[in-house]
């Protein structure tokens, strides 16, 4: 079993009503003039935003308010609040908004303590030794970034979406009231409960896993998206369900689930990611066009890992691993297609060209230097292979 590290310093504030609380939270962390940062119009249009903007000033802090966060976060984007940022001297970012709003946050707060160019350090061409600090009101239960070291931006010279982990980018602290989950569209809560469940399977599928107390709980809360996802499709209000949903969302990628067995792959996110920045898609949406064509590609180096997945998750039992394993994979994607999400390229609405294939199999390996996934290890073919299987 591999040695782990476990950190989670984010604090936690959950439940309704809590983001009326933030002036004061933010307060406590010493903060006096504060970037509120956000993404399209709902956070206006909710009434959000203007809650968030008097709850600052009746904690007598200044404030100012930056929009337009991108659903994938551009560089050019990120470059612009920057300097907003820069120009009003604040000392605190608060994202108000889902994983996109809180991946440029944390890239907000290296720029403003990099005298470099901030891509820079997604190139990996530099380590930041200190941000500003980032809290959040969290609209979107998806990507978990509300409590991780991860942020993932997009630069459109080149289409490059690039992401990087560091411990010294998680928020402080995370606002999370599940009653702000209630005026999302279906089609992006679809994607958000992808996104979590595809963040738990990344990490399941290890080439060193055998953590039974982790694997049991990974398909523990599979099976809990999978459950208030139904819910939620039909019962848009329901609090129980946006409850368990909202926090299964932090705990999928806290790192809760790496434990004993290791990092994981994160083949079919880097897959993924190459189609987002092309095509401008949903990112949960795109792991589900991806995914059964990633998992039946790659089932034959480990069939054994699979099966494991799919008599926890689905009780199958089916003792020939191959098949119990096939089987697993065809029921995820039925769960995916029962909410509505696509499970191949077509149904996405992306028509990659030839071109197209190669460069983003490319990209996605280096110039084809590495190899793809620690469980999958896919060349720049491979990959290639699995974009047509998914067409």
């Amino acid at each position: 079993m591999k040695n782990f590290e476990y950190y989670t310093p984010t604090k936690v504030f959950f439940g309704k009503d809590e983001e009326k609380r933030v002036g004061e939270i933010l307060a406590s962390y010493g903060a006096k003039n504060v970037f509120i940062l956000y993404g399209g119009g709902s956070a206006v249009r909710s009434g959000l935003l203007a809650r968030v903007e008097q709850s600052l000033t009746d904690a007598g802090l200044e404030h100012v308010s930056f929009g337009g966060v991108h659903p994938n976060p551009l560089l050019s984007h990120t470059y612009q609040a920057m300097d907003a940022a820069k120009a009003a001297n604040i000392d605190f970012i608060l994202a108000v908004g889902g994983g996109s709003v809180i991946d440029e946050a944390k890239a907000i707060g290296m720029g403003l303590c990099y005298d470099g160019d901030v891509w820079d350090i997604y190139m990996r061409k530099a380590v930041p030794q200190r941000t500003i600090p980032v809290g959040s009101i969290l609209t979107i239960a998806a990507a978990g970034s509300e409590t991780s070291w991860a942020s993932v931006i997009t630069n459109e010279k080149g289409w490059l979406k690039l992401g990087y982990q560091n411990d010294i980018i998680r928020p402080v602290f995370a606002i999370m009231n599940p009653e702000l989950l209630y005026t999302l569209p279906p089609y992006q809560m679809a994607c958000g409960n992808t996104d979590m469940i595809m963040h738990v399977l990344e990490r399941f599928f290890s080439p060193d896993a055998e953590d039974d107390l982790t694997d049991g709980l990974a398909a523990s809360l599979i099976r809990n998206v999978m459950k208030n996802a139904a819910i939620v499709k039909t019962d848009k209000t329901n609090y129980k369900a946006n409850f368990e949903i909202m926090w299964a969302g932090s705990l999928a990628h806290n790192g809760l689930f790496e434990g004993g067995n290791g990092k994981g792959d994160w083949g079919t996110h880097h897959i993924e990611m190459e189609i987002s920045a092309i095509f401008d898609v949903a990112h949960g949406a795109g792991l589900a066009a991806v995914w059964p064509s990633w998992a039946r590609y790659v089932l034959p180096k480990h069939p054994a890992r699979f099966a494991t997945l799919a008599r926890l998750l689905f009780d199958i039992t089916e003792s020939d691993d191959t098949q119990a394993a096939l089987e697993g994979i065809s029921r995820m994607e039925a769960f995916f297609q029962s909410i509505d999400m696509p499970i191949s390229l077509t149904e996405l609405g992306v028509q990659p060209t030839e071109e197209q294939y190669w460069e983003m199999a490319r990209k996605c390996t280096k110039g084809d230097t590495k190899k793809e996934g620690a469980f999958g290890q896919l060349t720049a073919e491979d990959i290639y292979k699995i974009y047509k299987m998914a067409e």
